[in-house]
């Protein structure tokens, strides 16, 4: 069975149609031109801001023409991650989606659900004539996995309704009525450049196989940061030999958890066995220490031609350090809700740049503005020690939850009609668009909801196909009750 031929039918056939849309973030250019002309085709007004956000309007159907306009918003972009042996151009392919009994699932990169799915939801309830509803406006913003600029820029007057609901949640059975805030920490090293000694034996060392997932979704998992083990390793070198770095490169995104790591070192040659052996112990010491939470983590060492380059001795020490002793993961847990991660961050990427500049990317989050801005200052001041120039984005708040929610209510009222259970009321440690459209609009009244998906941000991100069911009657009752209120 292929995805479009999954039930309900509306919903599926549109995701189907996206994933075949190249959409990494920054370059939505071609979802958007996708979306235009499906609001063409079905003859739905559309129009757009000055950074690429859509907006289609729907009418109430006959006899709500006085209901309360409700927003329906999820994001263009997705998260373009794949493993390292998959061939694809993000930019270019479609991804190659199949079924996997109840889940949906890509070959070997980002499935995209995060927020295709979302995305699907909102053209089918514009273009399903059966639905009973007020009038509908569909929001898709640009760049939301990169820090929110669509959400940031939102043209004025694009969106007029007061009810939001925002697709992108990745549990059935809970509802969402508040997140965390973050903000971006970036350290450059400058570094001199120097022929690498001929005296020493050089090789490439490479973490794999790792989780990764959501640094916000999945922080509080404990799972490896392959920066973190791969920093941590030649930190124990540089303690039993002289090292020479030539290059370290691991991550991508700075949403995303690590999943690999590699770098190239070389120690004198008359070391040359030893450095195997090593590897090996602490290979074995990681796996236990990760055992039942990283399945798939490997750790290998192959010998490689000297490098013509390597970075200067001070630069490359001061580098490893502080990858090693940089914060990650959680720094504190809710006193509010209770399971709930208060603060957080991400030592995310280490890129090489250039012939002079290693780019090491943070990010930290948390549901209190002074806590967050605490967290990145710490961040700051952790690389600034080790010689780095260091600079913060704008940030984006977080969504203070509103327990007097009418849409909260309501929404928690069609699910328990639906399905017999009361819905979890919750908060998120990740950021979603809501804080940034209460900021410019306190009146909104917003909820977020969606189907289970997993490893998101990953390429093991999937799909629960029965909970797509689940969130399309929710989302449709939901309407309705607004519509009838």
């Amino acid at each position: 069975m292929e995805v479009k031929d999954l039930k309900p039918a509306l919903i599926w056939q549109c995701f189907d149609e996206i994933t075949k849309v190249p959409r990494p973030s920054c370059h939505e250019e071609q979802i958007r031109a996708y979306l235009l002309e499906f609001a063409k085709k079905h003859g739905i007004e559309a129009k757009t801001d000055k950074v690429g956000n859509v907006v289609m309007s729907k009418p109430a159907t006959k006899g709500h023409e006085g209901a309360p306009t409700v927003v329906l918003q999820a994001h263009m972009d997705m998260v373009a991650e794949k493993n390292s042996d998959v061939e694809h151009d993000f930019l270019k392919d479609p991804i190659a989606t199949y079924v996997d009994g109840d889940w949906v699932k890509a070959k070997g990169t980002t499935l995209g659900a995060d927020n295709g799915i979302g995305m699907a939801a909102a053209m089918a309830a514009l273009v399903d004539d059966s639905l009973e509803h007020g009038p509908l406006e569909a929001l898709f913003t640009v760049n939301e996995e990169i820090g929110l600029e669509g959400a940031e820029n939102l043209g004025k007057g694009m969106i007029t309704g007061k009810i939001l609901i925002n697709l992108d949640s990745e549990d059935d059975g809970e509802i969402f009525v508040g997140c965390a805030g973050g903000i971006d920490t970036t350290a450059v090293f400058h570094y001199n450049r120097s022929f690498s000694p001929g005296n020493f034996y050089y090789v490439k060392i490479k973490v794999s196989g790792l989780l990764g997932g959501h640094s916000g979704g999945d922080i509080h998992l404990g799972r490896a940061n392959a920066n973190k083990l791969l920093a941590r390793f030649m930190w124990d070198c540089s303690k039993k030999w002289d090292i020479e770095l030539s290059s370290f490169n691991g991550g991508n995104l700075r949403n995303a958890i690590p999943r690999e790591a590699e770098a190239v070192f070389g120690i004198h040659s008359d070391h040359k066995g030893e450095i195997e052996k090593y590897l090996a112990k602490y290979t074995k010491e990681i796996l236990n220490e990760y055992k039942g939470v990283e399945p798939s983590m490997s750790l290998t060492v192959e010998s490689v031609e000297r490098p013509e380059y390597c970075i200067d001795s001070k630069t490359s020490i001061a580098l490893v350090r502080a990858l090693y002793s940089a914060p990650h993961g959680v720094i504190s847990m809710s006193r509010d809700i209770e399971g709930l991660v208060e603060t957080s961050t991400n030592l995310a990427a280490v890129k090489m740049e250039g012939d002079d500049k290693i780019k090491v990317t943070t990010s930290q989050r948390s549901s209190v503005e002074s806590r967050k801005n605490d967290i990145a200052g710490q961040v700051e001041a952790h690389f600034q020690l080790a010689g780095a120039e260091v600079t913060h984005s704008d940030g984006y708040p977080g969504w203070e939850p509103n327990m007097e929610s009418k849409i909260m209510k309501l929404s928690g009222d069609a699910y328990e009609e639906l399905f017999g259970v009361k819905p979890a009321i919750k908060a998120i440690h990740a950021g979603l668009e809501c804080g940034l459209f209460l900021s410019k609009n306190p009146d909104l009244d917003m909820v977020s909801f969606g189907p289970t998906m997993t490893g998101v941000h990953s390429p093991d991100e999937q799909l629960l196909i029965p909970t797509v069911d689940k969130f399309w009657k929710h989302l449709t009752l939901v309407l309705k009750k607004v519509a009838e209120s």
